[in-house]
């Protein structure tokens, strides 16, 4: 008989660069909460964005978690081998009829925020106004035909119509109702990448019997994109635990285009993993 898997916590660093304090914080946090919680700590590879992600980066990652005494109680995935999982859960998408291709750009969607007053900057945190839902047809086939390139959007308020009202937990800040406000008809592929990170982090996490998705704050929303598309594939709900962010002197956010200290520089400065670790968390804004 085949035994149920232990359930799972998870880190899932992507590999555009080295590790830095807020990765070793978010990695730890996790390890601490399976501790407590009896799942086994796994770690992920976020690999989908090819044309930011470098193979070299996976060893050097996985090398300065293991420093820190952070090693992967299962087999570490890696997301670009698993494209066709993700294409069989967007035909499923399809067949709902809750898709449809966007041929608008980055540029495009700034220029609206900017006409809707808002600041360019924070365009990722606005709603895509679906303009290209109302497209015919007709008209999506033919700019296929041309070759634009188009992304796949899912109808948001169109996919909880289907599934009714849904919900999501977290440990800290309670219950939520599951709303697209903020991010509106949120990308799931585009057109030579059967998935996004949305929907590649839900199909992996259910895979892998996550029990808690721990993460930081700043992707609090991103959790109802992954909540409807748990309804709509029919995948277990985890709860969710949002720990608040390490940051740096001037209470930014630390980030590797930002030129954050890495934990490979610690290492050869002669910190211990110990220290570095002690850092993260002091650098961690209230709950840590």
């Amino acid at each position: 008989m085949r035994t149920r898997p232990m359930p799972a916590v998870r880190f899932a660093p992507s590999p555009t660069g080295d590790l830095h304090l807020g990765h070793a914080f978010s990695a730890a946090y996790a390890a601490h909460v399976g501790q407590e919680i009896g799942a086994r700590f796994l770690i992920r590879i976020e690999d989908i964005d090819q044309g930011r992600s470098r193979p070299e980066f996976i060893e050097r990652n996985l090398e300065d978690l293991a420093w820190l005494g952070l090693v992967s109680e299962g087999d570490v995935w890696r997301q670009s081998e698993r494209m066709p999982v993700y294409r069989e859960a967007l035909d499923r998408l399809k067949w709902l009829g809750v898709l449809y291709p966007c041929f608008c750009t980055r540029a495009d969607i700034r220029r609206e925020i900017e006409a809707m007053g808002g600041a360019p900057q924070d365009h990722v945190g606005h709603a895509y106004s679906g303009r290209c839902r109302g497209l015919s047809p007709d008209e999506r086939a033919d700019r296929i035909g041309r070759g634009e390139a188009y992304a796949i959007r899912i109808d948001g308020a169109g996919a909880l119509d289907l599934t009714g009202p849904l919900e999501w937990t977290d440990v800290h800040r309670g219950t939520f109702a599951v709303s697209m406000a903020t991010l509106g008809d949120f990308v799931v592929a585009r057109k030579e990448t059967p998935t996004s990170y949305h929907l590649a982090v839900t199909v992996d996490d259910a895979a892998q019997q996550v029990a808690r998705v721990t993460r930081g704050e700043d992707l609090l929303e991103a959790t109802h994109a992954h909540r409807l598309l748990q309804g709509l594939l029919g995948l277990e709900v985890p709860v969710w635990d949002h720990h608040l962010l390490v940051v740096d002197d001037e209470g930014r956010r630390l980030a590797k285009r930002l030129g954050s200290p890495s934990l490979r520089d610690m290492r050869e400065a002669g910190l211990s993993p110990q220290t570095v670790l002690e850092t993260a968390a002091a650098r961690a804004i209230g709950r840590a």
